[in-house]
């Protein structure tokens, strides 16, 4: 992937974002299968998981992990890409897993309508988009819903790269969108609202700086950038409990735990930022990586159907363990047959439809200048190369 080209220095595989990745990942599917009563047919399941539930129903942060993760690793895929370049990496990287999650869930929802069932199948063909949460068409899956606030992550980060991914233009793009992200909740102009993504830009914008600390060096401002995202992420907190658990037990649980699991994921990307965890070169951390993403979007939907049909044929924890690795084993087929060889193709073919726009527009010559530009700086020395596979979510 994307890296620094410094000389003489060996690519660093940041194997440290694979293993943060499948945490952040396990942990949404503990919530999912053990803190949520609806695949075990309750309201609650206090006296399944006596002692996992108090966890597990903190799971659903894995999600604010994943996108700190997505701003980290965005930015590092982005430097020195065009817009082109950019939209091919992304499409080629979430669409060919994506497409497949939709196949698989498709098929166990058709074969136990238990406790979902599709109603319409042109909504599973909307899905296919990826675009379904912005024109009101239900997800298929309800995991989804984190990758439509990726895309405007993406959308947002490709102004930057129009104008060329740079130190100063990364700050800009921070201060711009923190300061819509205070002024959108107290508008009624839905359009800034929408792309400021108040709830979840805190984290996307602290994985930017996260990544400008990793490539240069940390410094004051970056750090209070980091600073400042934590602390508005804070605001958030008690609504986001209220979304995932309900008013109810929110009001109930403590806010505490919650923003503890957030501290540690932000202390966890500074030491992946400050190279901390360089160390770390265990090899199959890239494969349980890879799987990440394919599990993520495949686990709620189909994995809560399938506790709910077998719930009563083997023990809570087994059952939950049993669901957890069949859906690791689909996460990896379709890593390995879908995902890889259909990215490599779907890639081929936009870059070369690019490279036909690219051709059939005229370029106009630029104007001369009065002044020779001045050189660019120096690459500092704690420049690193980065290698890392791209994100899961969305990321989402």
């Amino acid at each position: 992937m994307a890296g620094i080209r410094t000389v003489g220095q060996a690519p660093v595989r940041l194997y440290a974002l694979d293993a943060l990745r499948i945490t952040a990942a396990l942990v949404v599917v503990l919530y999912h299968y053990v803190a949520l009563g609806t695949a075990w047919g309750l309201s609650g399941t206090q006296h399944l998981f006596p002692t996992l539930r108090p966890f597990a129903l903190y799971g659903w942060l894995g999600v604010e992990i994943f996108f700190i993760v997505s701003g980290f690793v965005i930015c590092m895929s982005a430097w020195g890409r065009t817009v082109g370049d950019f939209a091919t990496s992304r499409i080629s990287r979430l669409f060919p897993a994506y497409w497949a999650g939709i196949a698989f869930t498709a098929f166990v929802l058709w074969m136990l309508p238990e406790l979902w069932r599709i109603d319409e199948w042109a909504d599973v063909l909307v899905n296919l988009t990826m675009f379904q949460g912005g024109i009101g068409v239900p997800h298929l899956d309800h995991a989804y819903w984190t990758l439509f606030e990726e895309l405007k992550f993406y959308a947002l980060f490709a102004l930057v790269i129009r104008l060329g991914v740079t130190y100063r233009n990364c700050i800009v793009f921070i201060g711009l969108w923190t300061v819509a992200g205070i002024v959108a909740p107290s508008t009624d102009f839905r359009l800034l609202h929408f792309f400021a993504i108040p709830q979840y830009s805190p984290y996307f914008i602290a994985g930017v700086a996260f990544y400008l600390m990793r490539r240069f060096r940390p410094s004051g401002l970056l750090w209070g950038i980091v600073g400042c995202q934590f602390l508005l992420a804070q605001h958030y907190v008690r609504g986001r409990m209220a979304t995932n658990l309900g008013r109810h037990l929110a009001e109930q649980l403590p806010a505490w735990p919650a923003r503890i699991v957030i501290a540690v994921g932000f202390l966890a990307m500074a030491a992946i930022a400050l190279g901390l965890f360089d160390r770390i070169q265990w090899s199959w951390l890239s494969t349980v990586g890879a799987i990440t993403y394919p599990l993520y979007i495949i686990h709620m939907t189909a994995g809560i159907t399938l506790i709910h049909h077998f719930r009563g044929t083997m023990p809570a924890h087994a059952l939950v363990g049993t669901v957890t690795a069949a859906m690791m084993v689909v996460a990896w087929l379709i890593h390995r047959f879908v995902e890889r060889p259909l990215s490599r193709r779907l890639r081929s073919a936009m870059r070369s439809g690019i490279e036909d726009i690219r051709r059939s527009t005229p370029v106009q010559a630029s104007p001369p200048r009065s002044t020779p530009p001045s050189s660019p700086p120096s690459p500092l020395p704690s420049q690193r190369r980065d290698r890392v596979v791209e994100p899961d979510l969305t990321r989402r």
